[in-house]
């Protein structure tokens, strides 16, 4: 697997390219700003691009926007964006301009490196990830007495893994029960929350997003 970092933070940045070295990944570039990030992208054609959502000169979402034009230079391009904090508008934005191969974690998951270099995998694989403390978050802000409330415990820790993009099979080695309870959970959560019966990968990530922003 080829990386190409972008972290204005130097010692996060290090620590990622010690991290990845450490595991037998070859991290190509490592850069402090959005366009050397965009040249090392054009130069290295990387597997994977992991990068800050706040990189100067303003420090809003330059990493944002440089992922975007990442994957338009490298269609299908895998991002795995990092934030200090759990911003869901960036989490939205960027799920919604293509959600195959994007990832978005706090940086807090870097240090739990098991969940982290899971989370990177499952990127380029063409997964989808998103963080499970910006899952937890929606759902707690979502209005009393709306649909979410009718769901039962079960459905409702399914529905969080959901979000997560967690496949079927992943889901039922969490929660220790059988695919088919799963997938019978999901068609209740769809059928309650209102939303298409599409059980497909990161379309029901961004279906259950929508849904929880709304």
């Amino acid at each position: 697997m080829r990386v190409v970092i972008a972290e204005d933070d130097a010692l996060l940045r290090e620590g990622l390219v010690l991290l990845l070295g450490s595991e037998g990944i070859d991290v190509v570039a490592a850069v402090d700003n959005p366009d050397d990030l965009l040249v090392a992208v054009d130069e290295h054609r990387p597997d994977v691009a992991v990068l800050d959502v706040r990189l100067p000169p303003t420090f809003t979402d330059e990493g944002l926007r440089a992922a975007v034009e990442a994957r338009r230079r490298v269609p299908g391009l895998p991002i795995l964006v990092l934030s200090a904090y759990v911003e869901d508008s960036y989490a939205g934005d960027l799920l919604a301009r293509g959600a195959e191969g994007v990832g978005y974690l706090l940086k807090e998951r870097v240090g739990k490196v098991s969940a982290f270099l899971d989370a990177l995998d499952r990127v380029v694989a063409g997964g989808t990830v998103l963080d499970p403390e910006v899952v937890s978050q929606l759902m707690v802000r979502r209005r009393t007495g709306d649909p979410i409330g009718s769901l039962t415990p079960r459905e409702r820790e399914v529905l969080g893994l959901m979000a997560e993009g967690r496949a079927n099979q992943t889901i039922a080695e969490l929660l220790v029960v059988t695919e088919t309870a799963v997938s019978k959970h999901i068609r209740n959560i769809f059928a309650k929350l209102d939303l298409p019966p599409d059980d497909v990968g990161h379309r029901r990530v961004l279906a259950v997003l929508a849904y929880l922003r709304s």
